[in-house]
């Protein structure tokens, strides 16, 4: 059994207000149905056990992009919006965080009636999981929160977060069933973080003869260091800066969005209307949907489709996060009766914006660029946990 990697966060407390809870469930939707489309939803599954994949998933959803929240509310906004249409989509999400994580065995035996597949099995899967993470492994983090995603073909991934109460942060681990070998000896792909001293892991292939030492009633102490692979470690600040971002594959998005217009491109013919900062935000939704791995070293990056409920790096745009979400929807509907074209042209933003990034370089003053959504937020609606954006000077700043 392979975990696919982990993720260390600041630990942030607090709720997410009902304005961002409910476009998130929206766009969560919309992001997860139109993948199954394209993909099918054996690959959705596997894109969730990806820790890059999924912090850039909550970061274009408006959540604070490096935050523990991002797990805790992402999950519980796209178990709401897509549990109704599971069945359509093949794509299950059980557990939760807290008491609702209890409830994993039982929410899989009931999906195993109503699909077939094997429930024993499946919550057999869980549990390990959640044992190895808490038991197996003891790095000082105590799960708080389990979510068992699982396809109607059977494949399924776990994303589970666990705290450590005295250095404040909350690490998420992810697993994907697509290497099932053995939950006992070198489950992991990854699993490590900041080194604060050794740990014990009875779960990597080194400790075998600990463990059969174990069975038979002679204790032997482990002392083994955990591979660095994937694994995604997120600061304590708030703010975005220059250095959480790739100001290349920034750029060329806020290229092609506020200084090349749609009509300049007939790929985006049929987006025609959509003003430039909805189109910003489409082309960060349109990668997250069709963009390879390597896409998403800088989570902080895809903050820049729809802001961050905390205001960094700048106050939710509420009209343009409405209209992402109605251009994604209008999509999926004609994807459904065969018509395709808006959804490929949806697709070539991205595909755009890459070609673009080959001979670009970024000279815009990256601040400035924060600046101005900020000075401009009262436009699109803007708004934080705090209140509304309220209207600034009339400077205009330029983006290039």
């Amino acid at each position: 059994m392979k975990r696919s990697g982990s993720a260390d966060l600041p630990l942030h407390y607090g709720q997410v207000p009902a304005w961002l809870h409910e476009r998130m469930s929206k766009l969560g939707l919309a992001v997860v149905e139109t993948m199954a489309m394209e993909y099918g939803p054996g690959e959705v599954i596997a894109r969730f056990s990806d820790p890059f994949w999924f912090q850039s998933l909550g970061a274009v959803m408006g959540m604070d992009w490096h935050s523990s929240g991002i797990t805790t509310s992402v999950m519980g906004a796209l178990k709401k919006a897509i549990n109704p249409h599971a069945k359509q989509l093949g794509i299950y999400i059980c557990g939760g965080k807290g008491k609702q994580s209890t409830q994993t065995p039982a929410e899989l035996l009931k999906l195993s009636e109503l699909t077939g597949l094997d429930g024993d099995y499946l919550v057999k899967c869980s549990k390990l999981s959640a044992k190895v993470d808490n038991t197996a492994v003891q790095d000082g983090f105590q799960l708080y929160l389990h979510n068992f995603i699982v396809s109607s073909q059977g494949q399924w991934t776990v994303i589970q977060q666990g705290m450590n109460a005295n250095s404040r942060t909350a690490r998420r681990y992810h697993w994907h069933s697509g290497a099932l070998t053995s939950f006992v000896s070198d489950p992991h792909t990854a699993i490590c973080g900041q080194n604060t001293g050794r740990i014990l892991n009875m779960a990597d292939a080194r400790a075998d003869s600990s463990r059969a030492a174990i069975m038979s009633m002679a204790a032997e102490d482990p002392d083994r260091m955990l591979k660095e692979v994937a694994h995604l470690v997120l600061p304590s600040h708030h703010e975005v800066t220059a250095k959480d971002v790739d100001l290349k594959r920034l750029g060329a998005v806020l290229w092609l969005a506020h200084e090349k217009q749609p009509k300049d491109f007939e790929e985006l013919l049929l987006l025609q209307g959509v003003g430039p900062r909805t189109l910003q935000s489409l082309a960060l939704v349109s990668e997250v949907i069709y963009g390879t791995p390597a896409r998403f070293t800088d989570p902080a990056r895809y903050s820049f489709a729809h802001g961050g409920k905390d205001g960094h790096p700048f106050p939710v745009p509420t009209r343009v996060y409405d209209e992402t979400i109605s251009v994604l929807q209008k999509s999926i509907q004609q994807a459904k009766i065969g018509n395709t074209e808006k959804a490929q042209a949806i697709k070539s933003l991205t595909q755009i914006a890459q070609k673009a990034e080959a001979g670009f370089t970024p000279n815009a003053d990256f601040d400035k660029v924060i600046e101005k959504e900020r000075a401009e937020s009262w436009r699109y609606g803007g708004r934080t946990v705090f209140g509304e954006a309220k209207k600034a000077g009339s400077q205009q700043l330029k983006l290039f």
